[in-house]
């Protein structure tokens, strides 16, 4: 992978994060689930930029963990987003089928998670 698929995972975090940050805005009819998804998913991608960049291969997944334990092993300093990333791991694709929900609550610690992950990475990358 090269500069413009990492410049991709960019663009592609930075609409989570949009759309996160907006839908968070919400008082009336609140959309904690999405608002949750949208924090995960550009954890994720910044992740996957870190990792693009680096040329690091890595599984198709929504595990957090694991992709931050493949950024640690690039740069030992990303232990110190493990724990916004492991707060943001639940919130991937099973919050949004039945059985699974989110809170008002969750959704603000989620904003926050997101906040610190992709102010660090974003300091990380230069961006």
């Amino acid at each position: 992978m090269n500069g413009k698929t990492t410049i991709e995972w960019i663009q592609k975090a930075e609409m989570d994060y949009l759309g996160a940050r907006d839908l968070a805005r919400r008082r009336r009819n609140p959309l904690p689930d999405l608002v949750c998804w949208h924090c995960q998913q550009c954890a994720e991608k910044y992740l996957k930029a870190v990792l693009t960049r680096h040329r690091v291969e890595f599984a198709r997944t929504h595990n957090l963990t694991g992709l931050l334990k493949l950024c640690r092993d690039v740069d030992p300093d990303f232990r110190l987003i493990s724990d916004p990333v492991q707060f943001l791991n639940p919130f991937g694709p099973d919050i949004r089928y039945p059985g699974a929900g989110t809170t008002v609550s969750d959704a603000r610690g989620a904003v926050e998670a997101m906040n610190q992950v992709r102010k660090f990475i974003r300091a990380k990358m230069g961006v």
